[in-house]
């Protein structure tokens, strides 16, 4: 099936497929968890924000280089990681940079200082950040277009389990013991991971009997060229702003502002979470079945009206506070998950690791720019309250909006080739 699919037109009939083979539905649950595990390492610096400002002494802006840090050195390592992506089995590329990974989150966890956990955030963003972009080139070698929309739904819930079992894990370990624990338990979950991708998954090398240029500098530059490209790198660049600007404050934020207390923030986390496992496969489906452009306007939309109220809460219930987030993150799911199943169907297949690597580089790069510039915009007044907060609602609406013009176009030219109207 691998060399099919790799090589088969995307809009070859047949490769349209209802359901997953057993292998398939292994694959599929192997990589989700492989995302949980590097979605969890970054998401939970978010809710331990409330806790590691005051533990380690440092201020909002401290706290988000430490984020940003590992953005900038995922970025760094996805270009330096591009230009190779193509020329080994993916399945010991994954393991490659996820025993990385694992060792970067062991230095986090032994952290005593601020400086080593920002070195720690460092290591493990230059081997974390590239895992997403394998899992993306592993996703699109061995399913066809017509189906990945649902792939991409299940593995993006690993998003939202990170939020449901993780974070809420996380604060509770955090709050009866120590911040360490949290880390400590990301290694543990993750030593299990490289054993079962090391035993059961099969080589995805199929990419290797394609022609490639045996210079990586010359493939880096071949795909960075590569003018179809510079469109959906451009709409990637943009996506990852609004997240990394809003996510690392938003338990300060939550607690501080809209006045929940630390006690109930786990509640928020865990019920957004199980709503969010729900949209993710819908989403999924929709975008398969609906069109993924259509999903992803839909998604834009919703995005925009919650960001906007999001950001302008000011002491409210409880169940509203869920309420919101809850909504939001329909947004999110439903902006991510077709804007990825699109963004695959671009590349050739012997450049969709070094694409995939690109994208995931310039998506941690401006991550790490809108978190330093979150940084910037907001202040902390006395009481502990962040000032400034809409300011980052409105960065994030206006890059909302240039996406959704922009991704219009991605869409048309994946039409054109794949010889359809919608996708």
């Amino acid at each position: 099936m691998t060399d099919q699919t790799l090589a088969a037109p995307i809009d070859d009939p047949s490769q349209r497929q209802r359901g997953f083979s057993r292998y398939q539905v292994l694959l599929i649950a192997l990589l989700a968890f492989a995302q949980f595990t590097i979605i969890l390492d970054f998401i939970i610096m978010s809710p331990l924000g409330a806790i590691l400002m005051p533990s380690l002494e440092i201020t909002a802006g401290q706290f988000g280089v430490a984020v940003s840090a590992y953005a900038f050195s995922a970025g760094l390592s996805g270009i330096l990681a591009a230009g190779f992506a193509d020329r080994f089995d993916r399945k010991r590329l994954l393991l490659f940079f996820y025993v990385g990974f694992t060792l970067g989150t062991l230095l986090c966890a032994m952290a005593q200082t601020y400086h080593v956990l920002l070195l720690g955030r460092i290591v493990t963003g230059l081997f974390g950040g590239v895992i997403g972009s394998v899992v993306l080139a592993i996703v699109t070698d061995l399913f066809p277009l017509q189906m990945r929309g649902r792939v991409m739904g299940f593995i993006q819930t690993a998003f939202a389990a990170s939020q449901v079992l993780g974070v809420p894990a996380g604060l509770y370990l955090a709050n009866h013991w120590s911040w360490h624990v949290c880390f400590f338990a990301i290694v543990g979950l993750s030593i299990g991971t490289i054993a079962v991708i090391a035993f059961a998954m099969e080589p995805v090398d199929a990419h290797l009997k394609l022609k490639q240029d045996r210079n990586p500098f010359h493939h880096l530059i071949a795909t960075v060229g590569e003018p179809r490209y510079t469109l959906a790198f451009a709409v990637t660049t943009l996506l990852a702003t609004g997240g990394y600007m809003i996510m690392p404050y938003s338990s300060a934020f939550t607690v501080n502002n809209v006045g929940i207390d630390m006690a109930h923030l786990p509640i928020i986390y865990l019920v957004s979470g199980l709503f969010s496992i729900v949209t993710g496969p819908l989403v999924g489906r929709a975008s398969d079945a609906f069109g993924k452009y259509p999903t992803f306007v839909f998604g834009c939309v919703m995005t925009i009206v919650m960001v906007l109220i999001y950001t302008h809460l000011g002491h409210v219930s409880l169940a509203t506070a869920i309420l919101v987030n809850v909504l939001m993150f329909v947004g999110i799911f439903s902006r991510m998950i077709p804007s990825q199943a699109l963004m695959s169907a671009i590349p050739d297949p012997d450049q969709r690791g070094s694409f995939s690597a690109v994208s995931a580089s310039l998506q941690q790069l401006s991550g790490g720019l809108g978190s330093v510039l979150a940084g910037a915009i907001i202040a902390q007044a006395p009481d502990g309250s962040l000032l400034h907060f809409d300011r980052i609602g409105y960065v994030v609406v206006t890059t909302t909006i240039v996406t959704l013009a922009m991704m219009y176009f991605v869409q048309k030219a994946v039409a054109e080739r794949a010889g359809k109207r919608v996708v």
